[in-house]
């Protein structure tokens, strides 16, 4: 079984997680208990041993990049806590209870995107900062600013206040070629500036980074030496075009192995738009539940090639069933891109938005389809989808949110309001503790404020009884019914 560990590397890098991936690396069932999977927020840098052969020139690359990447430092403060020692509870009895406050401080890398100060980043070395101060190559210092940010993309988009910045132009991810050269160009151990190379090892690379499912989990792969620090740094191409942000390692030690992960480019630069447009990633879903082909499911429906993805099921208002799709159909390309697999499909779908247009390949009983799908929200409609704000609710005495996508990735619900505050209420009285995610009511699936309130009504039809179900984030499910 997976577990997340965190680890101190020094006071450089105090809040340094690596993303070990250890059966990614080994096959080996033997050695199955002892792996151990985490974030690389931040590891020594080994330089490439690959040499520069032909007409392979990396300078200009690197000096395009090196000016365009910095070096991010966040401070995360603590809340604070009693002060506990031999003394404590006495000099609680005679000064009132002492308070400390403790601060975390990590580092990561960014890339600037824009001359106007707009820094992409990985959302895990960013996240929860009260503080983030940007250095540039010429050690220049800003404080930065959280514009939007992505758990379950593990992306997020910062801003400083400048102008006439130098920035990284986005390449093409979807033209990397497995043996091609790329630079990864970041802060390791927080060593600014560095520059390494390699090649592309594989592309469509699913490493199952924990809350990342409903995400990006199609990583290009390199060689390029990337360790803590790296972070959110970049990888180019040898024009010094960004095609990758890198942001996960697999290793043993939690240095680097010859193995690194980077977020394609074209991902990135939908994420960024979305965020910086809405402050909210705007998903398209095609409305299909699908299956990657393996042998077995091949043999079950006589299938010939196992490259492409089998559609199990057509949901109701989708864009693919009014486009005609139906289940056994094998969707073989997406706007002329080979779909090989889930990965793949994951990765070219997660580059459209609602409301595109996608033109869909398909297999229908071993005849060749060509289907213009509108991809839609998740809800089936075309509208914007905006952050929901928290909200207070009298009837039950609480205040709610929308939960996150990682929330929902990780317990394998699609919709919720988790309670972050709790006053004298009903669900106080009976108990419910704050975190708790309410699902449905009276038989009423809740996401918003709007589907609560309507689901509330309906216990006015039913003698003010209402029956609720939710979970809690470590899994405990409850369902109860109370009086209002």
């Amino acid at each position: 079984m997976r577990t997340i560990v965190k680890s101190f590397f020094g006071a450089a890098i105090a809040t340094a997680i690596v993303l070990l991936i250890y059966s990614l690396v080994f096959g080996n069932s033997d050695y199955s208990s002892q792996k151990q999977i985490q974030y690389n927020k931040a590891s020594q840098t080994k330089q490439s041993t690959f040499p520069q052969t032909g007409n392979t020139n990396f300078v200009d690359a690197a000096q395009k990049s090196v000016n365009a990447v910095v070096h991010i430092k966040t401070i995360v403060g603590i809340k604070p806590q009693h002060y506990d020692d031999f003394f404590g509870q006495l000099r609680d009895y005679l000064y009132g209870q002492r308070k400390t406050n403790r601060a975390l401080v990590a580092f990561g890398s960014g890339v600037i995107i824009s001359s106007d100060g707009y820094i992409v980043t990985n959302n895990h070395v960013v996240a929860g900062a009260d503080k983030i101060t940007v250095t540039f190559n010429d050690k220049r210092q800003m404080t930065a600013k959280v514009i939007g940010t992505s758990a379950s993309t593990d992306l997020a988009l910062i801003k400083v206040e400048a102008q006439d910045l130098p920035y990284l132009t986005y390449g093409n991810s979807n033209n990397l070629e497995v043996g091609q050269w790329v630079l990864a160009v970041g802060n390791p151990f927080n060593l600014t500036s560095t520059v390494t190379a390699g090649i592309v090892s594989a592309k469509a690379r699913n490493i199952n980074i924990p809350g990342g499912q409903s995400g990006i989990e199609s990583f290009i792969q390199t060689d390029a030496a990337v360790n803590p620090g790296n972070s959110g740094g970049a990888l180019v191409n040898t024009d010094g075009q960004l095609v990758g942000i890198n942001t996960a390692i697999a290793s043993k030690t939690g240095a680097y192995e010859g193995y690194s992960f980077a977020i394609p480019s074209n991902f990135v630069k939908k994420v960024v738009n979305d965020l910086k447009k809405y402050g909210h990633i705007q998903r398209a879903y095609m409305g299909i539940l699908i299956r990657d082909i393996n042998e077995q499911l091949a043999k079950e429906k006589d299938i010939n090639n196992l490259e492409g993805v089998y559609v199990a099921e057509v949901i109701d208002n989708g864009g693919a069933g009014e486009a005609g799709m139906k289940p056994g159909d094998i969707i073989k390309a997406l706007n002329d891109m080979p779909v090989k697999g889930l990965v793949s499909f994951i990765e070219i779908l997660g580059q459209y938005s609602p409301g595109d247009k996608i033109k869909a390949t398909i297999l229908r009983n071993n005849n060749k389809k060509i289907l213009t799908i509108t991809l839609k929200n998740r809800d089936g409609s075309l509208a914007v989808v905006k952050p929901q704000n928290p909200f207070f609710n009298e009837k039950l005495g609480v205040e709610l949110e929308s939960i996150s996508d990682a929330l929902q990735n990780n317990l394998g619900i699609d919709q919720g309001l988790q309670i972050i505050s709790l006053s004298n209420g009903v669900l106080k009285n009976g108990g419910i503790i704050k975190s708790f995610i309410i699902t449905e009511i009276n038989g009423q699936r809740v996401s918003n404020e709007e589907t609560l309130n309507h689901a509330l009504n309906l216990s006015e039809q039913e003698n003010n009884v209402v029956k609720m179900k939710g979970i809690y984030p470590n899994g405990m499910k409850i369902s109860f019914e109370f009086m209002l």
